[in-house]
């Protein structure tokens, strides 16, 4: 899994976890619903710069949404 799939997974799981959506994100970070959408399912790659942008919004570290962590299979969704 590269890195851009990795953030994917993060960003995604993170939003769901502040129970965010991804217009609410993307207000927050100054980008588009688009653009959110697009990082989410790892269409694009976002630079540090919107990385930043992203984890500010969330309230959580930019290498929160670039760690590798372990996925388990029935907790995924």
């Amino acid at each position: 899994m590269d890195l851009k799939e990795v953030m994917a997974i993060n960003l995604r799981r993170i939003r769901h976890k502040r129970e965010m959506t991804q217009e609410e994100l993307a207000d927050g970070a100054g980008l588009s619903v688009r653009y959110v959408g697009a990082i989410e399912r790892a269409d694009v790659s976002a630079s540090v710069t919107v990385l930043g942008r992203i984890a500010e919004a969330l309230g959580v570290e930019a290498t929160d949404l670039i760690k590798r962590t372990a996925v388990h299979p029935h907790r995924a969704r």
